[in-house]
């Protein structure tokens, strides 16, 4: 059975050259590509030119649609349907005591909701990537960066991808098989 070929991985020594390379890959106009760091590397999202993540709205929507409304109904219930109890002058629906209960309630939920859409958005739980064939990609979580090109991106061949690596000063370019 033929392999068929995932992308093009290229080393990088420094952030850098990491960085300048990314901005090179961005304008040369291909699409699906990442940079593989051991570390944060500041700014590189705006190199790779990378929308704002989509996490924060899903944590909104977990943290309103399953913590602050629910908590809050849920303790209206209890307060005033389920076991009403009429003491003194206190109010059918004392909305300041549900305060810290809605609260709680509504950071966990977002919490949640944050790992979640992370997960969802990164594509996880991937048990395996076609990279990790790689042995030089080991270095990729100590003191190398990388640059991957899918051969799936639109732009992509195999030739003028790995030639256009080298030029942006890679120290090595290897074709990755799936």
């Amino acid at each position: 059975m033929a392999k068929q070929l995932y992308g093009a991985l290229a080393r990088f020594e420094n952030t850098a050259a990491l960085y300048h390379a990314c901005e090179h890959v961005r304008d040369a106009g291909y699409m699906k590509w990442d940079a593989h760091t051991p570390f944060p590397v500041h700014g590189l999202e705006n190199a790779m030119g990378l929308k704002r993540s989509r996490v924060p709205w899903v944590s909104l929507v977990f943290a309103l649609g399953l913590g602050t409304i629910p908590a809050f109904i849920g303790q209206v219930w209890v307060s005033s349907i389920a076991s009403q109890q009429v003491i003194s002058a206190k109010p059918m629906i004392p909305w300041q005591a549900f305060v810290p209960v809605t609260f709680e309630v509504s950071v966990l939920m977002g919490a949640i909701g944050a790992l979640l859409g992370m997960a969802a958005l990164n594509g996880l739980p991937r048990l395996h990537h076609s990279l990790f064939s790689s042995k030089a990609f080991e270095a990729a979580s100590d003191d190398k960066f990388f640059i991957s090109i899918e051969a799936r991106d639109p732009k992509f061949d195999a030739t003028a991808t790995s030639e256009f690596l080298s030029d942006l000063g890679a120290t090595l370019v290897e074709l990755i098989e799936e």
